[in-house]
């Protein structure tokens, strides 16, 4: 789906297909028979796009393999479906069974994450459009907090500029532009704006930028119109949007409160919980530890980590942190356009509280049309006009 701004800036909006975690090209295949075409349809959409997430065996794969990247965009193409963007974040496992802090292994100290990225962007130059201005990869915010010594941030950035090298051979060599963009998220080395100014500024904004996930922002209790006037102060550019909404709880000390929100409490991903209050943010690395003791003062209302259908009405005594997403989207949008790749990123369907999720793949293609519907009409209420691919 394409929308245009008043200034001629061509958005695109795609969903993540992390939330389909297969691990081969044959799974990737069938995903956009199974889901990602019926999306389309019931969209009723010319074309539909899709942030593919590529795990490292199946990046590697298509990278060594031009007929097989030729595969995919013909099928691509065959289904009405386009890719300008992919999901590097998780590198391989993010369907296990028990994720958690594994999803920030290899971080970008390692090499493996910068030979992951470039076969990446290989890959992403052989299937975006002809007509895309660029594509862009979202990966991790260099890595988890702790450890995170200062041979680890040099090593970090010399793999970035061998993926700075890379991008710039691609471009040279196929005249596609590709970004990469670090995504802030709770818990990381970069989890607020000034981190990622503090830590990110220098790198060559041709190559590299910010991802800004609007679920992340919220948790870190962060005002929109702040965060994207200082990434543009500092000349970071915002490479793409996760468009993603939070779990809220605006009284955690009510025991009502804390038993819905045990519901939400699962095994397979982090769900960092943040309370902004006295002396400044406080914060747990998962529900569970939030709810189990009095590590969070409960004085003032609780963001967690977990990314809730943007449609859907939560059931009081919680919310949700749409506000957030939807102050992104004005602000973002109301002079230059901060971003020309939003990326609809609900992975947590299938973690849902039992009663919740999808029965099956009919019942998880609604939700994700429905989830794409209400994006649809946030970016024309944000002032831009649908386009036809």
């Amino acid at each position: 789906m394409r929308f245009r701004h008043a200034d001629g800036t061509v958005v695109h909006l795609g969903y993540c297909a992390n939330v389909h975690p297969v691990e081969d090209i044959e799974g990737v295949l069938a995903q956009l028979a199974v889901y990602a075409e019926p999306v389309r349809r019931l969209l009723a959409a010319d074309r539909l796009g899709l942030g593919l997430w590529l795990a490292r065996d199946v990046a590697a794969g298509l990278a060594a393999d031009p007929a097989a990247v030729a595969r995919l965009r013909a099928e691509l193409d065959a289904r009405g479906l386009e890719v300008v963007t992919l999901n590097g974040f998780p590198y391989s496992g993010f369907g296990d069974a028990a994720v958690k802090y594994r999803v920030y292994s290899p971080d970008w100290s390692d090499r493996r994450r910068a030979e992951y990225t470039a076969d990446l962007a290989t890959v992403l130059a052989g299937i975006l459009p002809s007509d895309a201005v660029r594509g862009s990869i979202s990966t991790l915010p260099l890595g988890w907090r702790e450890p995170w010594p200062a041979v680890a941030q040099y090593a970090a950035r010399s793999h970035i500029d061998a993926v700075a090298a890379h991008l710039a051979e691609l471009t040279a060599r196929t005249g596609t532009v590709i970004r990469v963009g670090f995504e802030p998220e709770p818990g990381c080395v970069i989890e607020q704006t000034d981190q990622a100014i503090e830590l990110l500024t220098g790198l060559d904004p041709s190559h590299f930028g910010v991802c800004v996930d609007t679920a992340h922002l919220a948790v870190a209790h962060e005002e929109p119109a702040h965060a994207l006037k200082a990434l543009r102060d500092a000349g970071l550019p915002i490479v793409k949007v996760q468009a993603s909404a939070a779990l809220e709880a605006p009284q955690p000390d009510d025991p009502a409160t804390r038993a819905a929100l045990a519901r939400f409490a699962e095994p397979r991903y982090l769900h960092q919980t943040r309370e902004e209050g006295a002396g400044g943010l406080h914060g747990t690395d998962d529900l569970d530890e939030a709810l189990s003791g009095d590590t969070l003062p409960a004085d003032a209302p609780w963001r967690v980590h977990f990314h809730i259908p943007l449609h859907a009405e939560i059931e009081a005594p919680l919310t949700g942190t749409h506000d957030v997403l939807t102050r992104t989207l004005t602000e973002g949008f109301s002079g230059t356009p901060f971003t020309d790749h939003i990326e609809v990123e609900t992975y947590t369907w299938q973690v849902l509280p039992e009663e919740e999720r999808p029965r099956d793949a009919r019942e998880l293609a609604r939700g994700i049309a429905a989830e794409m519907a209400w994006a649809r009409r946030e970016l024309i209420a944000a002032g831009l006009s649908e386009v036809s691919s």
